[in-house]
């Protein structure tokens, strides 16, 4: 006996050359009528899906539909005559059969009474879960492999603006005073005049950004201060520098001992 339904994409479905076989109806005419509902009915799309089919003699493929219960009621609802009936229960027949099984092999184990298909049940439930489990797992260490660490250097790298020695300092825990003298200490810069100069070496580089200020003191003096600021460039300098020296920035610092953590843990 030809199969009159089937499982596809946890659905019961037939097809339309079933629909032109037990029918008697050519195929072409049957494609004809599921194309007129698909002018009348908005929820056509639920009920039918356009595949093709490979023609046993020329090899070449053809366009065919599956369609549900509801697809197949719709379409059969005018088919007339005592064996188009008998045809109709018989797919009514099958669509409840294979539907009940499919909610057989659906249901969750501790809802089926049979203790031997319980447990065949629960087993392959047990294994889902656990190739589940897995997946998740390297999803989670993929995402931590691939995920964007921000470092020291990347906060440098999209900053355009000049920044003070104070603000380079914070970010590795100092004062200004502090990194004034550790910059001092590598051959970096030098004091004069109560200023912070750049030795010679390291000038005209694009390091550094300065402007005077005239200043007036309480006795009428006058005198110029000079105002430093480092260029985004010049803060690379300092963080390769300092790096060689093995001062790091907190964010690396951070960065670093988590990184170490996360090394432990796997």
């Amino acid at each position: 006996m030809n199969q009159l339904v089937f499982k596809s994409n946890d659905q019961v479905v037939t097809s339309s050359r079933n629909i032109a076989r037990d029918f008697d109806k050519q195929h072409r005419h049957v494609l004809e009528a599921i194309d007129a509902i698909k002018g009348v009915a908005e929820n056509w799309a639920d009920l039918f899906f356009q595949t093709t089919y490979t023609h046993e003699q020329n090899k070449q493929q053809y366009r065919q539909y599956l369609m549900n219960r509801d697809g197949f009621t719709l379409l059969v609802m005018g088919f007339t005559g005592k064996k188009a009936m008998q045809f109709k229960m018989n797919y009514m027949k099958a669509f409840n059969q294979m539907e009940q099984q499919l909610k057989e092999l659906n249901k969750p184990s501790y809802m089926i009474d049979d203790p031997i298909k319980r447990a065949e049940i629960w087993i392959t439930e047990q294994k889902e879960k656990k190739e589940l489990e897995t997946k998740n797992l390297v999803l989670e260490q993929r995402v931590s492999e691939y995920e964007p660490k921000i470092t020291y250097l990347d906060e440098i790298l999209k900053s355009t603006d000049s920044v003070t020695v104070s603000q380079i300092a914070e970010d590795y825990g100092m004062t200004g005073q502090e990194m004034n003298k550790l910059l001092n200490q590598i051959g970096i810069q030098y004091k004069m005049g109560g200023q912070w100069l750049l030795y010679s070496k390291h000038k005209g580089n694009g390091y550094t950004k300065s402007n005077t200020v005239d200043i007036t003191h309480t006795d009428g003096r006058r005198s110029v201060k000079m105002h430093t600021k480092w260029t985004q460039k010049g803060r690379l300098f300092i963080y390769e520098s300092l790096k060689e020296q093995g001062v790091l920035p907190l964010m690396e610092i951070r960065l670093n001992s988590k990184n170490k953590l996360d090394g432990v843990k796997s």
